[in-house]
């Protein structure tokens, strides 16, 4: 599996959970992989599948953890979700949100307005509070017209207690009752790596994505036509990586043997 050197990467484009961290815990310390990655003159991105928080609060997260990162570096997919819909309505409108304060701030910043009884779409990602009432709710609108978005199709959660159920577990229950399926904004959809890119001002070949989950951090950034490293800290196993087609450029243990890795390619 090749390495990319100093004349081809410029740039890492990182998930973080499963990769940095776990639910609350880090999986390593993250300044110094920061410093690293500076270190080895990189621009770095954060693309996330979660949708729970807004990039904001992203950025503040990095923060408490010691790192500074700006807000522009951090795209998830509930920003993703609400750039298509303001796209197909750029007056904004009523929605029916089933998921969490980041995904429901991140609409209202683009013009949206929480309703349930009418809305031009209803956007489904995690949501710890779920409740048989909000299925049925959001299968009703949907029936009824509503556009059905999903942030992301994750089915499971890493968390240092093992997987939870994920957006995508939830997302299966709302099509199974509406008889809709959902249009996905996350990965593995390439837009998310695609603003990514927009942003850090490289090629796709000039950016290493890296994630833990096979089907949508290395699926998508293959479809964004960059190079791909799994991390065996989240999800998939090495065994499930050596397997998948197109194959995966960098398998490491970790984020922090990856670096390793870049470093002896410089």
């Amino acid at each position: 599996m090749p390495l990319y050197t100093s004349s081809t990467l410029r740039a890492l484009i990182l998930d973080v959970d499963g990769v940095l961290w776990k639910d609350e815990a880090p999986i390593a310390d993250i300044p110094p992989i920061f410093a690293e990655i500076e270190r080895l003159g990189l621009g770095v991105m954060i693309a996330t599948n979660n949708s729970t928080r807004t990039p904001g609060q992203d950025a503040e997260r990095f923060h408490s953890f010691g790192v500074k990162l700006e807000e522009w570096q951090v795209i998830n997919s509930a920003e993703a979700t609400a750039q298509y819909l303001h796209k197909m309505y750029p007056r904004g409108g009523p929605v029916y949100v089933v998921g969490e304060r980041g995904l429901v701030e991140t609409l209202e910043a683009k013009g949206f307005t929480i309703n349930e009884q009418e809305a031009l779409a209803v956007v489904a990602g995690i949501d710890r509070q779920i409740t048989y009432d909000k299925i049925n709710r959001a299968a009703a609108l949907i029936r009824a017209g509503a556009k059905f978005i999903g942030a992301n199709p994750d089915r499971t959660f890493p968390t240092p207690a093992g997987l939870v159920p994920g957006a995508g577990a939830i997302l299966a229950a709302i099509e199974a009752a509406s008889y809709v399926s959902p249009t996905i904004m996350g990965k593995p959809q390439p837009t998310i790596f695609q603003i990514a890119l927009e942003r850090l001002g490289v090629r796709p070949a000039e950016a290493l994505i890296v994630g833990d989950r096979l089907e949508t951090d290395i699926a998508g950034g293959q479809k964004a036509g960059c190079p791909v490293a799994l991390v065996l800290s989240g999800i998939s196993t090495r065994e499930q990586a050596q397997a998948w087609q197109p194959e995966v450029d960098v398998i490491a243990e970790d984020l922090t043997s990856l670096l390793k890795l870049l470093t002896t390619a410089y």
